[in-house]
């Protein structure tokens, strides 16, 4: 039961629902090799500099006509087919070129054998350049596809023009992370001992994942213990976790990938996102954060306390929004809108008891 729940919680804190495709292309990758299939490519790559590939789609207007070219860094168990339900006439009326790429072995994109927290900045970088996006671009992170953001942010901050981090979330092996606000968040002791399973016994997790005695991945849809009332809604319309099917996480790639990503994540960073600096004290670009207020995966007491140590972060709160906030329309709109245009609607300025 212990060893049941924390499989679960692992799906629940990486914020796995947010990443439900708009398409099936994930049950497309190739089953045994590690990298992808070349015949079975369909969508658009770019060859990087190790060798690697990177796949991608493109949303709004084409990238030689646009006003504000972004990139969209989705989180642990998506792809580049994740949802984001800005509408195309707001993309096309604010002139917004949105690239969505496949991170490192997801997708139809390769694996990196050598993926770090540095990588992930340094893929950013590559397929912006590759892309020929311009000298400054944007990029928004969900959930834990943040933490390729954040390395964005600390080491190519002159390439940005502003970042949004849609319900970021928290590595509690940050060192400035105070112990009071978590000694007690069953999120960090299941999270340690996830992190201890996945590093020490893969085999072991990969049979959990793959048997049929045993409820596995399928026991976190529609669990209030992970999703608020809104989340359970937005589940209930959704197809599901395309890579937690066991058809999809019974290969060794899907796996591997999941495995490496969340050893990453979760891992210690060679930064603590919290004692990084004001890289923008003339405020040439800005930096954002969209929190729910009622999200289960990510509190929002850590959320406010990251706010707080960094107040050069604009802070936005979702009143009665939980992790799965790429799924609002509203929101999505405003998250755009804040970004690129610097609108701060009071309804999202955070309720804070004095």
């Amino acid at each position: 039961m212990v060893f049941r729940r924390i499989l679960v919680l692992m799906m629940g804190c990486l914020g796995c629902a947010d990443q439900t495709t708009e398409q099936n292309a994930n049950n497309n990758m190739e089953s045994k090799s590690s990298v992808v299939d070349e015949s079975a490519i369909t969508t658009l790559r770019v060859r990087l500099s190790d060798g690697r590939y990177l796949a991608y789609r493109e949303r709004g207007v084409p990238k030689n006509k646009c006003k504000y070219s972004i990139i969209l860094v989705h989180g642990f168990g998506s792809s580049k087919e994740m949802s984001f339900m800005a509408s195309d006439k707001l993309l096309d009326g604010m002139g917004i070129y949105l690239l969505i790429y496949d991170r490192a072995g997801y997708g139809e994109s390769d694996p990196n054998p050598k993926r770090s927290v540095k990588s992930e900045a340094s893929d950013i970088e590559e397929l912006a350049d590759q892309l020929q996006l311009g000298s400054k671009y944007y990029v928004i992170g969900v959930s834990l596809g943040c933490y390729p953001a954040w390395s964005c942010i600390k080491r190519i901050p002159q390439k940005l023009a502003g970042v949004a981090l849609i319900v970021p979330f928290i590595n509690y092996k940050w060192r400035s992370l105070p112990d009071d606000l978590t000694k007690d968040d069953y999120r960090k002791q299941l999270c340690r001992l996830m992190l201890l399973l996945t590093c020490c016994t893969p085999g072991l997790l990969h049979w959990w994942f793959t048997q049929k005695m045993f409820p596995s991945a399928t026991v976190l849809e529609g669990n209030p213990k992970f999703f608020c009332d809104k989340d359970l809604a937005v589940l209930k319309n959704t197809d599901g976790y395309q890579l937690f099917t066991q058809d999809g996480i019974r290969k060794r790639r899907v796996f591997d990938s999941l495995r490496r990503d969340f050893i990453v994540a979760f891992s210690k960073w060679d930064f603590d996102p919290l004692e990084l600096s004001n890289p923008y004290p003339q405020n040439e670009s800005s930096v954002h954060i969209w929190q729910g207020y009622e999200d289960k995966v990510v509190p929002v007491q850590l959320q406010r306390h990251v706010s707080k140590t960094l107040p050069w972060i604009q802070y936005h709160e979702v009143p009665d929004g939980g992790h799965l906030l790429v799924y609002d329309t509203v929101v999505c709109e405003a998250v755009l809108k804040s970004l690129l245009l610097g609108e701060d609607p009071p309804l999202y300025r955070p309720k804070l008891v004095v």
